[in-house]
């Protein structure tokens, strides 16, 4: 019998099950129980919306090791109730141009190199040191709390899914009108002032990436919402949809936007991956396969070596680090093309460089088999466990025969319950 004959019954057969079994609750303890989100797969653009769709059929037949994964899942979501929602005009000054629903970012890595005076408050002129924080970027722009509401709302939608509990999907939705739609507090659609830098730049293309590390977090949020959440309206999602083509058209068409998308390193995978995502999200289809086909020749070909390395990467302070979070980039492109027909993970080059390759490299530290041979600041054995995963998904035996020996990330394993790749280490710029 095919794979996928026998995919459908077992979905059949979990779904008869679940039945059975919520017949067989009584009725005062069934009618103490929430509301169960609406059993479909969500149009999501990276993680697997019929995986999800499965697992919670084998969610509802009791299997243990989800229920585990969502006690874990609704933990972290119990612990964002009450937090938020954020918006970019709580800032103590605006971005550079002066509108306080301008997105305002520094540079993480850049600090100050003369003492500050009434003549040189911020110590400029500016230097980078690469891999090491400047604490400072932490206080008075958005970035912070922009990470916050994508966490919050990317953890409280899938904690609505899996246990139909209505506080998660409610406040989720208020953190997305909040940070996004209501005109009091939404953000403008564009990136002019990430990443600024004291004295010298009011903002960067570079900054781009704060956005597109984490957004496709949001548009897979938005998508299982739109299942028929609590407190997420149909007028939410269609000016939702609109905001997202409007920054997709900013990254498309401005300075910044397209200077990012010439970076030839993990900024242009990443820049390549928001651009799909979003293309994918409102609707232009031809635009997401065209972003991902290119990919194979313009990211793979150039960054990824024969061996598996990739050069630009490994020549950080943190190259761990930023090895796995390019993989992480090509990890979401790849789920990206799987929904328009392009097949990014079977791609091969000119000298055998692919992602299988890439996260082969990878595999011996990931698995605590051997160190990791590069420079790297702050290492951390379970940053590639998703990556791995992925991998491992698309047919990689080496992968595959790697996942139990990886280390699950602080907040637990929970890739059976959101299968795409996330950055489960410390996130810079």
């Amino acid at each position: 019998m095919a794979a996928g004959g026998r995919r459908g019954r077992l979905v059949a057969l979990l779904a008869a099950v679940a039945a059975v079994a919520s017949a067989l609750v009584p009725t005062a303890s069934h009618a103490a129980a929430p509301r169960p989100a609406p059993l479909g797969a969500p149009h999501t653009v990276v993680v697997d919306g019929a995986r999800m769709r499965d697992a919670r059929l084998r969610l509802d037949a009791g299997d243990p090791a989800l229920r585990a994964a969502v006690g874990k899942l609704t933990a972290a979501a119990d612990a964002r109730l009450g937090q938020g929602p954020w918006t970019v005009v709580d800032k103590p000054r605006p971005a550079p141009g002066g509108d306080p629903h301008d997105y305002l970012s520094q540079a993480p890595y850049w600090w100050p190199s003369r003492p500050r005076t009434a003549d040189n408050p911020w110590g400029c002129p500016y230097v980078q040191r690469d891999g090491q924080r400047n604490p400072e970027v932490d206080t008075g722009t958005d970035r912070l709390d922009l990470g916050r509401m994508v966490s919050s709302v990317t953890t409280l939608s899938l904690a609505w899914y899996y246990t139909g509990r209505a506080r998660y999907a409610e406040q989720a939705s208020t953190a997305l009108r909040t940070w996004f739609l209501d005109p009091a507090t939404a953000m403008n659609p564009h990136l002019d002032h990430g990443q600024f830098i004291p004295c010298a730049y009011d903002g960067r293309a570079i900054g781009i990436i704060d956005f597109s590390q984490q957004y496709t977090g949001v548009l897979d949020a938005v998508a299982v919402l739109d299942l028929g959440a609590p407190g997420w309206r149909a007028e939410d999602r269609t000016r939702m949809r609109d905001w997202n083509k409007r920054f997709l058209n900013w990254l498309l068409t401005s300075p910044f936007g397209k200077e990012e998308s010439a970076a030839r390193n993990n900024h242009g995978t990443f820049q390549d991956m928001q651009i799909a995502a979003l293309a994918l999200a409102t609707g232009d289809r031809a635009l997401a396969a065209r972003t991902v086909r290119a990919a194979a020749k313009l990211r793979v070909d150039p960054q990824i070596a024969a061996d598996g390395s990739q050069p630009q990467e490994l020549a950080r302070t943190r190259s761990w680090h930023y090895s796995v979070f390019d993989l992480v980039a090509y990890s979401r492109l790849a789920a990206i093309g799987r929904h328009v027909g392009v097949d990014l993970w079977g791609y091969r080059g000119p000298q055998g460089q692919s992602l299988f390759r890439a996260v082969d490299y990878l595999l011996p530290a990931a698995t605590g088999a051997a160190a990791w041979p590069h420079p790297e600041l702050e290492f951390s054995r379970y940053a590639a466990s998703d990556v791995v995963h992925a991998a491992a998904d698309a047919g990689d035996r080496k992968a595959r025969a790697a996942v139990p020996r990886l280390q699950a990330p602080p907040g637990g394993d929970l890739w059976a319950l959101r299968p795409a790749a996330e950055q489960l280490d410390s996130i810079a710029g």
